[in-house]
């Protein structure tokens, strides 16, 4: 099989997605790799988000999950709903999922297994197929187990650090416009002679009012000296 493709959601990929689409891809190409009688995987990643990441070994198994993300049908929607790993022994024997049977059997497949790999906020799913009935029934106890933990924690990392790092990133701007906004607040004070707090809720009500960033403001404030403000902080007031 070819390596993993990502498929993001139902075929597309945004920045946020990029990361966890390719830890997706090395699990599933890592974990069809290790696991006898398997003819490719796939798996997904679900936050409570529309948008839902995914990767396939091989295109044609890209069918098999969009269709189980579209109807909400599926080993997929059934793992990640109990948390429990999800067997299907031989489809010709299966009657329920009519739609994910029907592309699954177009596509050769014969019997899959999905383990869902839960963690707070999220759950990762890695499907393994095959084409041969009852073939994957030692699957979920196998190396691919172990992978899909180490993913699912990895994702989890991965996000905790994104959010750090928009928090310095949000923590460095507020400590740049904070000089200006302090001196926005002092011409403030020196037109309408109020105390700081108050200055400071005339600066975000002229903020909220104009649909205009603080920062922007203050520094329009700084800029004229407060010339031509002073009817509209007085209004505010």
């Amino acid at each position: 099989m070819p390596d993993a493709e990502h498929i993001g959601h139902l075929g597309t990929e945004s920045p946020e997605s990029a990361l966890p689409a390719r830890r997706l891809s090395e699990l599933a190409e890592k974990s069809a790799r290790c696991t006898t009688d398997c003819c490719g995987a796939s798996t997904t990643v679900s936050n409570g988000e529309a948008e839902r990441p995914a990767a396939v070994t091989h295109p044609d198994l890209a069918g098999l999950v969009s269709v189980q993300l579209l109807s909400g049908e599926g080993p997929i929607p059934v793992a990640v709903d109990g948390g429990e790993t999800v067997e299907t022994g031989d489809l010709l024997r299966v009657e329920r999922w009519p739609q994910y049977r029907a592309v699954a059997l177009d596509a050769g497949v014969r019997s899959c297994v999905t383990m869902p790999f839960r963690r707070p906020g999220l759950t990762v799913t890695l499907s393994l197929y095959s084409f041969r009935p009852d073939a994957l029934g030692d699957a979920s106890h196998g190396p691919a187990r172990d992978l899909g933990d180490l993913a699912a924690s990895s994702l989890v990392r991965d996000r905790s650090y994104r959010a750090a790092l928009t928090e310095l990133d949000q923590l460095g701007t507020a400590l740049r416009t904070r000089p200006v906004v302090d001196q926005a607040c002092g011409i403030i004070m020196h037109v309408l002679a109020c105390d700081a707090d108050a200055a400071f809720a005339v600066l975000r009500r002229v903020s909220q009012g104009t649909n205009r960033k603080l920062s922007d403001v203050a520094s329009s404030i700084v800029e004229t000296r407060g010339r031509g403000l002073e009817q509209e902080l007085v209004s505010l007031s």
